[in-house]
């Protein structure tokens, strides 16, 4: 699972192939439930830029905190719990620009947080859904990052809780991207 994660430069977003020129918001780049952050969403041209919440608000929701509790979704049960379903039955995916994002390895029973990123220092893309919600008379977009079971990967098994499921996200490679974000949910 991922609560907290980097997102890249405005320079080295452009290295995932999306034009940077319209990203003038001032956020803060260390990302947390409920922060804003960029997502890269299938343009009728080229990969936009967007900016959204992370932490899923359906379109039902009625309070901006709902978004604490939703910033990942299990992809065994993304079709079928009520938060999630609209934007899977709709297709509504979209990709995570990522630099670098922290897990805790339990030692001695307490959390030590580790930085993940990739060898090259290259960003990279996550897997996730978004959907757009009307709280207090705005609209407001926003995002989840889908996870799966990681018990017996050979590297993220060792992070979180020792009697916790391992979970991690997912990581789309580049040649992948533009397949994700055009698939049916099917």
């Amino acid at each position: 699972m991922c609560s907290n994660y980097l997102f890249p430069s405005k320079r080295n977003l452009t290295l995932l192939g999306v034009d940077t020129s319209l990203f003038n918001l001032e956020l803060k780049d260390h990302v947390f439930p409920s922060y804003h952050a960029p997502i890269i969403l299938n343009g009728s041209e080229h990969l936009e830029l967007d900016i959204a919440k992370f932490g899923l608000l359906p379109s039902w929701a009625k309070e901006l905190k709902f978004s604490s509790h939703t910033y990942n979704v299990r992809t065994e049960s993304v079709a079928d719990k009520p938060s999630f379903r609209h934007a899977w039955k709709y297709s509504k995916f979209c990709l995570v620009p990522v630099q670098e994002f922290y897990e805790p390895k339990y030692i001695n029973g307490k959390p030590h947080w580790y930085t993940i990123k990739r060898k090259d220092e290259q960003p990279f893309t996550v897997a996730g859904i978004y959907d757009d919600a009307v709280i207090n008379g705005n609209k407001v977009r926003s995002f989840s990052m889908l996870t799966i079971n990681s018990d017996h990967h050979p590297f993220m098994k060792q992070f979180h809780a020792p009697k916790d499921e391992k979970r991690s996200i997912i990581v789309i490679p580049e040649q992948y991207r533009k397949d994700w974000l055009t698939t049916d949910h099917e």
